[in-house]
């Protein structure tokens, strides 16, 4: 709180202050307008790899758990350091009949749901 002689000597140095964030400009028509040339060209089959086949997680995860439920559509996401914990998770999502998860670690990522596979969707 600010009172006495003390409020207009704050209030000179707060209005002195530059409260807005300095302005960088946004150079976005310089890439469109760029010739073709300066960008290197990649194959669907690169960009899959580089950006779908690929993931990293920091060391101290364990496992990634996003699960989706059926019925109200709400997606959450838990994220695990020990493989207990995450293991616990999964046992309880398989006993709930209207949710469908995806469990994602360091190797793999595996697809989980309650629906049942239909052998006849293979061909």
């Amino acid at each position: 709180m600010i009172c006495g002689a003390s409020a207009p000597l704050f209030l000179s140095i707060l209005s002195t202050i530059n409260m807005a964030k300095p302005y960088f400009p946004n150079n976005w028509e310089e890439i469109k307008d760029a010739p073709e040339e300066l960008f290197q060209r990649h194959t669907f089959e690169e960009m899959m790899e580089w950006r779908v086949q690929s993931w990293e997680f920091p060391s101290s995860v364990y496992c990634v758990i996003r699960e989706e439920n059926l019925k109200t559509g709400k997606i959450k996401e838990h994220t695990y350091q020990r493989k207990s914990a995450a293991a616990a998770k999964i046992e309880k999502l398989l006993e709930a009949a209207d949710v469908e998860f995806t469990v994602a670690d360091h190797e793999s990522i595996h697809f989980l749901s309650p629906k049942l596979y239909d052998e006849s969707d293979d061909d």
